[in-house]
């Protein structure tokens, strides 16, 4: 497939996004739908493509807006209304809550004039059905779907239209004066003739309400009511952190959906608005970062992608036995921009494996029920058996991936995009690639599971030496084959290109070998030296790729940017690794960023400061799943947290630094307990709620 050149992703930097679950809405800063990526979107379906207000015609003067989880807020003058002066009186609000069959908006008009203002409130209104992979790639909006006024029989129902997968309704309260039905080159418009006294509020409710025509692969709905994180409290001396968190747990709280399947387990969807379904990577990161808040993420999670576990070999969907997918999506998935095209269950990643071992373990360390543990215990066993084949089928004994479809990711690591290795003078390495951090998760996944066997006793000796040899074997190849020297010492390779050569350039993957269990004491303070120098470390985060390389691009998707998880994941490796002097400063790069995007971090953006503030990257989902989850792994760093509920011991060793000064933290988990961690000015650490049986640990 040959990528289509005259077409281009919308940007979505300026736009507010609200999300909840598998429903998400996107408009203009000032609430307007039309623009290109905008609309409300349920099940990767565009039900509604334009919506407008007016008042007298007139769209109003925008004050600000904000969104935060499944809502939006605007705030308009209406300066054609009202008293005549300098000061506006008349104001309109708008407050989008999305939920899991649409969306409703509630539009206040607030009158402060000195009479009673009269208006005409016009809402346009339509869809065009449109599947998220066109308006991803930059296809026009489509003529708007035939719509219907309801008749008497539905005295709440205004207008109606359907695609091949919704049938979408409009409801109104109060009745409107009067709605006109549009056309497929023009909206439908719904009239309220409104009269609002001085001092006064007019009110009226816009809500769009979706039902499912036809079945897809993975319908899964919003899963935000399984979760509970309505205890998390953060009260800190810099109290942007305060905010950081709340506001990005409610994000990560929207973007959990239902399995299909099993309803009651809940995973969280990557991301809004592209990639709101299952992720292997995205949503294991999601869980794992979050997992100091509980295990009802981390335990719905692992077993939504155990029942989709691989079971055949399938090189079309690049399925293989024993391996955990890397994404499903309702449809199968086409974008004309790139050329990519999925099929709706699609297994094309290296790491997800290994990391869905890795949040097992992490999850049974933090109270995961041992019945739940051991439920999973065979999709373990399959996961490693994936994990051991690779590496024995590789000629260097090294995971690898290539994309045998034609049609796949041409790079299967979270890095997936087709320049992202790259070489010192800033060459783009061939594939097959055995990335870093590939080989690195997978000693860390063989030495958690030799762990967990051992402790639930299930293990045999036999399969507990393998694992051993498994991990020394990697751990080996890595110290090997991986590092090399530059300008500035030595260092590790992102990767090691189809040839075998490393590929030299400095990049962040090396964050993600930290605290894994493949690297020496010297070898971690190597890494951390230069994970936290001036080549990656910036204001507001780690870069993907050294600013020394040729082809170092600020704005480039993994060639210098900043990813937040990506951040926050060498934040963790730096505190598992005992090499704290320079974490306060990560710790204060993600907070400083999320405060210069309005407390909802966006997928990625620019780390180089411009005007002293990061530059968004233009296409970033916000919120995104483990973006969002970030805000766990800063409060992990900072206070030093190890949980291990099966050996009855929790460990706070807080940063030095005291990077958000005095702080205290509830509604932490062990287990079902929740307890709290207070830091005091001196460093001193006090925990409260934990059962009498734990012992704790503090600096």
């Amino acid at each position: 497939m040959t990528p289509d050149a005259t077409r281009r992703q919308p940007w979505l930097h300026e736009l507010e996004l609200a999300v909840h679950g598998h429903a998400t809405a996107l408009s203009e800063r000032d609430g307007t739908m039309a623009a290109p990526g905008t609309g409300v979107f349920v099940d990767d379906r565009r039900v509604v493509s334009h919506l407008r207000v007016l008042a007298d015609d007139h769209a109003g003067d925008l004050v600000m807006s904000s969104s935060v989880g499944p809502e939006t807020h605007v705030l308009t003058s209406m300066r054609h209304l009202g008293t005549p002066g300098p000061d506006p009186t008349v104001e309109l609000r708008r407050v989008r809550a999305v939920h899991d069959a649409g969306m409703t908006e509630t539009i206040r008009l607030t009158s402060r004039a000195a009479e009673t203002v009269r208006t005409r409130l016009v809402v346009e209104i339509g869809g065009d059905g449109a599947s998220l992979g066109a308006v991803k790639s930059g296809e026009p909006a489509g003529p708007l779907l035939p719509t219907m006024t309801a008749g008497a029989r539905t005295p709440d129902v205004v207008l109606t239209w359907s695609d091949d997968r919704h049938l979408t309704h409009v409801v109104t309260e109060p009745r409107p004066s009067a709605v006109e039905a549009g056309e497929p080159d023009r909206p439908s418009r719904i009239r309220f003739d409104l009269e609002v006294p001085a001092g006064q509020t007019r009110s009226v409710r816009v809500s769009v309400v979706t039902q499912r025509l036809a079945a897809t692969a993975f319908d899964a709905d919003p899963g935000a009511d399984l979760v509970d994180w309505s205890s998390v409290l953060v009260e800190a001396a810099d109290t942007r952190l305060d905010v950081v968190v709340s506001s990005a747990l409610e994000d990560l709280r929207q973007l959990t959906m239902r399995d299909p399947d099993a309803p009651d387990d809940v995973f969280a969807g990557a991301g809004s608005p592209w990639y709101l379904t299952l992720f292997g990577r995205d949503s294991i990161w999601a869980a794992r970062l979050s997992l100091p808040f509980g295990t009802t993420l981390a335990g719905g999670t692992l077993r939504t992608l155990a029942r989709r576990q691989g079971r055949v070999d399938d090189p079309t969907t690049a399925e293989e036995p024993g391996k955990i997918l890397h994404e499903v999506r309702r449809e199968r998935y086409v974008d004309d921009v790139t050329g990519l095209a999925l099929p709706s269950t699609y297994y094309g990643t290296v790491d997800a494996t290994s990391l869905w071992v890795c949040l097992l373990h992490d999850a049974w360390r933090h109270g995961l029920p041992e019945d739940e543990v051991r439920d999973l215990l065979s999709p373990l066993r399959a996961a490693l058996g994936w994990i051991a084949h690779q590496v024995q089928d590789s000629p260097d004994g090294l995971l690898r991936y290539v994309d045998r479809s034609g049609t796949g990711l041409a790079n299967q690591g979270w890095k997936d995009s087709g320049d992202s290795m790259r070489r010192s003078d800033g060459s783009i390495a061939p594939a097959p690639i055995a990335l870093l951090e590939a080989q690195t998760y997978a000693v860390e996944a063989a030495r958690k599971a030799r762990a967990l066997l051992e402790a639930l006793d299930a293990g045999t000796p036999q399969e507990l030496a393998d694992l051993d040899r498994l991990a020394d074997a990697l751990a080996t190849r890595v110290r090997e084959a991986y590092w090399v020297r530059g300008p500035r010492g030595p260092h590790l390779a992102m990767a090691l290109d189809a040839d075998g050569r490393p590929v030299d350039g400095i990049g962040s993957n090396m964050g993600h070998a930290l605290g894994s269990g493949a690297l020496t004491a010297d070898e971690a303070t190597l890494v951390a030296d230069t994970l936290t120098g001036p080549d990656l470390l910036g204001p507001y985060g780690i870069a993907t790729l050294s600013r020394s390389n040729p082809a170092y691009n600020p704005i480039g998707y993994h060639t210098g940017s900043v990813w937040v998880h990506d951040t926050a994941i060498g934040l963790l490796g730096l505190v598992a690794e005992a090499r704290t002097e320079r974490a306060g400063d990560v710790a204060r790069s993600l907070v400083a960023s999320s405060v210069a995007f309005g407390y909802r971090w966006p997928e990625l953006y620019a780390g180089d400061p411009v005007l002293g503030r990061p530059a968004p990257y233009p296409a970033s989902c916000r919120p995104q799943a483990w973006s969002a989850a970030s805000a766990a792994a800063v409060v992990t760093a900072v206070l030093g947290l190890r949980v291990d509920v099966p050996g009855r011991k929790v460990e706070v060793r807080p940063l030095p630094s005291l990077p958000f000064g005095p702080l205290t933290v509830r509604g932490l988990r062990f287990g079902p307990a929740a307890f709290s961690v207070t830091v005091a000015a001196d460093g001193t650490a006090t925990v409260e709620g934990l059962p009498d049986d734990v012992a704790v640990a503090t600096a």
